[in-house]
């Protein structure tokens, strides 16, 4: 669930509540009891970062299987660079 923010215009007093997406905004104001929360836009809590998540999960077609093959030469390559020094 998400948690949003929010801030009364009578008191400006500030808070946040763990609320479903499809409940009914607050309107009452927890310390001095007016109807005057307004909801503030914040940014998400979280970001989605690092290299190429989204990369191989959502391309469908010709682009996947371009970035299969890219991704399965570089494994091939490491593999055989390492097998002969196990031989030695």
């Amino acid at each position: 669930m998400p948690i949003y923010e929010y801030r009364c215009e009578s008191c400006e007093q500030t808070l946040e509540a763990l609320q479903r997406m499809s409940d009914e905004p607050l309107k009452q104001c927890p310390s001095c009891g007016k109807e005057t929360l307004s909801k503030m836009v914040s940014a998400a809590s979280f970001r989605l970062k690092g290299g190429g998540w989204y990369e191989t999960d959502f391309k469908t077609g010709k682009k996947k299987q371009l970035a299969d093959s890219s991704s399965g030469s570089g494994t091939e390559a490491g593999s055989a660079t390492s097998s002969p020094k196990a031989a030695s």
